[in-house]
């Protein structure tokens, strides 16, 4: 039976940073990636230095063409369908029934989104209506925007987004959500608040123009973030029992380690939301690096 040093679960930006850092360190390591990102409608992606404006499928083309170089990294396009953990290594079984042994597991899943239910919202996002503004907004900068959110989100969302633009209207979608003091602070800024509801959005090839509400009135916008709820991508049975947060991310510390030994979590996965791709990145080499320390320290043990 080959035992693989690390199964990388997801071939995000965390993941593939992951599984490069560990083939660099001569890691038997497999990295499962059933290819379905959540930033699938995103054209590009933004704040990677040397990589600002990719297309997110160029930087996974990019990114594997270079893991080839890596004689003990290999990539399977298969979903983990159940993993768990049997004596002191971990059972990883696909879709297709393929069995894999690993001393340890990098969960880089991520999280996949679930929009409000507005008419044709998923027309218009990931071209002009977004959920990060440090993504997106010098793209939308000076522009008349929106902020489309129907929970305590539309305030904080409000304040970070009225960074890129003066023109700026909080859409509630029919309900009342912000405190006298809250409105009282944004209306000071000149940021207004829409409560009615919103009806559907207008405009050509997801190029946002207007936002049409309940009583028929149209409100010109080209362009906003929408607050979207995140749930983990991972799709497989597991008995591993990492604890979750409240926001359901997976709980790890400094270097990524989850209260399960051997399992570690990065990227999305692990803050429940939406994460810039260098960050992401960034968290997938130190999980590597944790688990590379670890491995170490038990040859030497």
């Amino acid at each position: 039976m080959m035992v693989l040093d690390c199964a990388v679960i997801g071939g995000g930006p965390a993941g593939l940073n992951a599984a490069l850092v560990l083939g660099r360190s001569r890691r038997k390591t497999i990295l499962f990636d059933d290819n379905k990102p959540r930033n699938a409608v995103t054209s590009e992606s933004h704040g990677f230095i040397t990589r600002d404006g990719i297309d997110p499928q160029e930087f996974k083309r990019i990114a594997q063409e270079e893991l080839s170089r890596y004689p003990d990294v290999s990539i399977e396009k298969l979903r983990v369908h159940h993993i768990k953990k049997e004596n002191n290594l971990f059972l990883v079984e696909t879709e297709n029934g393929e069995e894999y042994y690993a001393k340890k597991i990098i969960l880089a899943t991520g999280f996949k989104e679930e929009l409000p239910d507005i008419p044709r919202v998923k027309e218009f996002y990931g071209k002009s209506l977004f959920s990060c503004p440090f993504c997106d907004g010098w793209e939308l900068r000076d522009r008349p925007l929106a902020v489309i959110a129907d929970d305590q989100k539309a305030f904080h969302m409000a304040k970070v987004v009225s960074n890129w633009t003066n023109d700026l209207i909080v859409f509630t979608n029919g309900n009342k959500i912000h405190s006298l003091e809250e409105k009282e602070l944004l209306q000071s800024k000149g940021i207004s608040i829409n409560e009615k509801q919103i009806a559907t959005f207008i405009g050509e090839k997801g190029m946002l123009e207007q936002i049409q509400l309940e009583d028929q009135t149209t409100v010109l916008r080209e362009g906003g973030f929408i607050a979207a709820e995140w749930k983990q991508a991972a799709s497989f049975d597991s008995s591993l029992e990492y604890t979750l947060n409240e926001q359901g991310g997976i709980v790890t510390d400094d270097w990524q380690r989850t209260n399960t030994e051997g399992v570690y979590a990065c990227g999305d996965t692990r803050i429940a939301g939406p994460s810039q791709l260098i960050i992401a990145a960034g968290e997938g080499s130190m999980a590597a690096i944790a688990v590379n320390a670890a491995l170490i320290e038990e040859k030497f043990n």
